[in-house]
């Protein structure tokens, strides 16, 4: 019996799901149940640290294998619910814009919308011309949402917020996976509000810094401001390490390690 809970069959009976359909239901048993693709696979569970799941996927850019794709990079995967959304027309504008610093910083940028290659195709026009930018990373075309249930991206909050297949639209969702295929950071957006660029920037500094230097950032940390000393690294062999200390209590010290 608990194994009957813990895994719900997505194949429940047609005349359930029309009963469903026309009901709005609060039990998240049910809700997960037709509020995503059909599929013998059990969804993966994304935790920091997971390894991203791979998938082979249409672009903008030409067929991709996306281990492949991302090779010795950062990689930032982002996703729209559709072509043609205001919100997620102003922020694929935006991130267009700041391509050249996520270069600079080993990143490739890459978007997902839940449509396929010829509207995204038709979208980007319109993104370049509102934004006057030219957007040259790949979007993926993903119809039928099936990578944005691998990543869980999809969205939850009842079950009439779905499209005419049954199937749950796709929120706003943001991975930052590192050269080892690792998530490293997830950030999640409701429709109604929009993404920070200049935050999804600041974090892979912070990311990276802290890989590098082998230091923690404090609250609203930016590159070249002070970082702190992990309670595991001594105050002794912090100054060894990184010369200067500040300590402000014994488990709080800052330091500087520069840009």
């Amino acid at each position: 019996m608990a194994s009957l809970i813990a895994r719900p069959s997505s194949r429940l009976p047609s005349a359930f799901l029309s009963q469903c359909s026309r009901t709005t239901i609060a039990s998240p048993f049910l809700r997960r149940s037709f509020a995503t693709p059909t599929t013998e696979k059990e969804q993966p569970r994304l935790r920091l640290g997971s390894l991203a799941p791979n998938f082979k996927a249409k672009t903008t850019k030409g067929d991709i294998d996306f281990h492949e794709w991302i090779g010795d990079k950062w990689a930032i995967l982002f996703s729209h619910p559709a072509d043609f959304t205001p919100v997620c027309t102003t922020e694929l504008g935006a991130f267009a814009k700041l391509k050249g610093e996520f270069d600079k910083r080993g990143v490739k940028l890459i978007g997902l919308s839940a449509n396929d290659l010829t509207s995204h195709s038709k979208w980007i026009s319109d993104i370049n011309d509102i934004s006057n930018t030219t957007l040259s990373f790949p979007i993926i075309a993903d119809p039928t949402r099936h990578i944005a249930w691998t990543y869980d991206m999809v969205d939850a909050q009842d079950t009439t917020n779905v499209d005419q297949r049954g199937i749950a639209f796709t929120i706003r969702s943001v991975f930052v996976i590192d050269p080892a295929k690792k998530i490293r950071l997830t950030m999640m957006y409701p429709a109604s509000a929009g993404r920070n660029t200049a935050e999804v920037l600041r974090v892979v500094d912070a990311l990276q810094t802290g890989d590098g230097k082998g230091v923690t950032t404090p609250i609203d940390w930016a590159p070249g401001e002070d970082v702190i000393v992990p309670p595991t690294v001594g105050t002794e062999d912090a100054r060894k390490k990184f010369g200067d200390v500040r300590e402000v209590r014994p488990y709080l010290r800052f330091t500087n390690v520069g840009n």
